[in-house]
């Protein structure tokens, strides 16, 4: 998939405004007007119409060529305005957008004649996109959802811009089809995952920028996460708080502690006990306060994420209320190999915090058994 001066790439910009809006605040997604209501009702902030103006921005001076088509307002126009980028706006957006409006503007945008469609979402949107625009035009995700499952997204806004960059630069880019999972928010909320696929888009093909499919499976070797489990239990220091992540790894910890457990969400615990469940960004930095505290993660097997993807409620002002060295990262051997040497992935909303956070990490693979591995911004970092 290539482009020439006299035939420029048409790209279409199409940002669902509440992709994401939930996860900061631990609702676990957006779908719908009353999750939407809720979330801004406890402080939530918009970040799609922001992650899709660092996606553009990323191209720098590779976006001058190109010819853009949005959808007005947040669903594109804004984006593009903030971007420094001339625009034709295709449509207009409602006060607030819903998926039908996704889908008429999808739809429009490429019956207006674009090459390809730059979308900022989640797995809803995606799932939006199969219905109104299947494989006909070649789609690309700026992830700014709070599940995304589905292999259409890059691994972060700025590998967004940097695969559209290699394109208008020449580069040889192949298309591939990806799947797009169907998750059930309501399911989720209560610590259940129901997947399945919902159907596929083609996308620019580069795997140093696009994320992989989410491997749910269960690993074998039960015994390990076990022994993992039990190793932590062991060093848990008195008088912290712990931020315990979501994940079946986390999970076996705190069954061992024999406490409840938010499966897909956030819970704090303090000298055994459980301080706080199922908690938000803010609520994190009510309750820990100045004292001390530390973070247990796993990452998303197959996908390797370890922010970003679900776990939204560490915000960057968690994150750098913590500290780096207060992050402890649990995964079996097994896990990490279903990266294939990949590198682990950050994708925080802050551009500045996700390069800091980039290097070697130490990762609890085992019972006094600790590895090194690598952090990125994407799968092609060295």
């Amino acid at each position: 998939m290539t482009m020439d001066e006299k035939s420029p790439l048409t790209v279409g910009v199409l940002v669902n405004p509440f992709a994401g809006i939930g996860g900061a605040v631990g609702l676990k997604g957006s779908d719908g007007a009353e999750t939407r209501a809720e979330a801004l009702r406890r402080g939530a902030r918009p970040m799609a119409v922001e992650r899709m103006t660092r996606a553009l921005q990323a191209l720098g001076p590779a976006a001058r060529p190109l010819r853009w088509l949005t959808w007005g307002g947040d669903m594109g126009e804004h984006s593009c305005r903030d971007a420094g980028l001339q625009a034709e706006i295709v449509g207009q957006s409602p006060p607030a957008s819903e998926a039908e409006h996704s889908r008429e503007a999808a739809a429009a945008l490429v019956t207006a004649g674009v090459d390809l469609l730059l979308f900022a979402g989640g797995d809803g949107t995606a799932r939006d996109l199969v219905d109104a625009v299947g494989q006909r035009i070649p789609v690309l995700g700026v992830p700014a959802g709070c599940k995304m499952h589905s292999a259409v997204y890059a691994v972060n806004p700025e590998a967004a811009g940097h695969l559209l960059a290699d394109m208008r630069d020449g580069g040889l880019v192949a298309l591939r089809e990806a799947e797009v999972r169907d998750i059930d928010e309501e399911a989720f909320r209560h610590g259940e995952v129901r997947a399945r696929y919902y159907g596929s888009l083609m996308v620019p093909e580069e795997g140093r920028y696009l994320q992989q499919v989410k491997c749910g499976g269960r690993e074998v070797e039960d015994l390990v996460v076990t022994e993992i489990a039990a190793w932590i239990i062991d060093t848990l220091e008195d008088d912290v708080y712990y931020l315990v992540g979501s994940g079946s790894t986390l999970a076996v910890v705190m069954e061992q502690l024999g406490l409840p457990n938010t499966l897909l969400g956030v819970d704090i615990i303090r000298n055994g006990e459980i301080v706080a469940a199922d908690v938000g960004a803010e609520a994190i930095l009510e309750c820990i306060g100045e004292a001390p505290a530390r973070a247990l993660l796993t990452v998303i097997g197959g996908q390797g994420h370890l922010f970003g993807r679900g776990n939204q409620q560490f915000s960057p002002a968690v994150i750098r209320r913590l500290g780096k060295d207060r992050v402890q990262i649990l995964a079996s051997r097994g896990k990490l190999a279903t990266l294939e040497g990949r590198p682990l992935l950050v994708d925080t909303g802050d551009a500045e915090l996700d390069q800091e956070l980039c290097g070697l990490w130490p990762v609890t693979s085992g019972y006094e058994d600790t590895l090194l591995y690598r952090v990125a911004l994407d799968a092609g970092e060295k």
